[in-house]
């Protein structure tokens, strides 16, 4: 796989200006105690494997949906008002797929889209919460053992900006006055690259500068569309490579790199890891991270 070279100093710009359009683009999180006083009478969760709670197994490595995933922690906090539960996200789902069909859904839907307006238009009357995390499949396959291929990660940006407004408009028109939509960027857990030496290290910086573009896609997509924004990506520090934290004994390295070590199973020993996912910890954190859009 051929990676274009790509100085730290424009990768660092780029990054910045992509952080900028961020912090315009969201805004800051209207002050409030989270959702956990609304009052909803349903919890749809809509997306890919995050979405889903998908984990390796601890020992064999093999993928399940564990049910401690982020929408799992959100409904458990909402239990207690009686909301109830629907999980339609589904592992390995892209932007496209969710549009067009991919995964496998009761007759007569043929998506998740389709099945998700189903239910809103079923539901117009009710209080409904939806979250969304979708994109991710469409640039997960960019990054390899030799680097980052820049033209697949430019493809899937561009694929995931024109598929995210057809899911939202669908959404929107299926759905009630009182559903609200919280949709999240994403971690990087190709910063799990800078253990592997200075080419590793040239990679997850590369990453980052994707990332921030990437993520931008959300940040100005969702605002767009009345979906408030879960930043998942500041809440795992994505951008931090100036902190340096001990890893392990002797073995300090940048915040970022941390946290993908941390609350995902990037880091693991093969046959669990490297593995994409975020573990119990990690879904913890990105549930926080909804709830701190409200």
């Amino acid at each position: 796989m051929h990676v274009p070279k790509l100085s730290l100093r424009k990768a660092a710009a780029v990054a910045a200006a992509a952080l900028c359009g961020l912090a315009v683009s969201a805004g800051p999180a209207s002050a409030s105690d989270g959702w956990k006083h609304r009052p909803y009478d349903y919890y749809l969760a809509l997306g890919d494997s995050l979405g889903a709670g998908w984990q390796p197994n601890a020992v064999t490595g093999q993928g399940f949906i564990s049910g401690h995933g982020y929408a799992d922690d959100i409904a458990a906090s909402l239990k207690a008002r009686g909301t109830k539960y629907v999980n339609l996200a589904c592992p390995g789902e892209t932007t496209g797929s969710m549009i067009h069909g991919g995964c496998s859904y009761p007759e007569p839907y043929k998506s998740q889209l389709a099945a998700a307006a189903s239910f809103l238009k079923a539901h117009k009357g009710d209080r409904v919460l939806v979250t969304i995390d979708i994109g991710a499949n469409d640039v997960d396959g960019c990054a390899g053992a030799t680097g980052l291929d820049i033209q697949c990660g430019l493809n899937g940006i561009k694929q995931t900006s024109q598929d995210l407004p057809v899911i939202l408009k669908t959404l929107h028109a299926a759905a009630g006055h009182k559903t609200e939509f919280v949709g999240s960027t994403y971690y990087n857990p190709f910063l799990a690259s800078w253990l592997t030496g200075s080419s590793g290290q040239s990679t997850a910086v590369l990453s980052a500068v994707f990332l921030n573009l990437f993520n931008a896609v959300f940040a100005v997509e969702y605002p767009l569309h009345g979906v408030r924004v879960a930043d998942v990506s500041s809440a795992f520090q994505s951008n931090d490579f100036v902190d340096q934290v001990p890893l392990k004994p002797g073995l300090s390295v940048p915040l970022n790199v941390a946290r993908i070590c941390q609350w995902t199973w990037m880091c693991a020993p093969a046959p669990v890891g490297p593995n994409i996912h975020a573990n119990d910890a990690g879904y913890q954190v990105m549930a926080k991270a909804f709830e701190a859009a409200f």
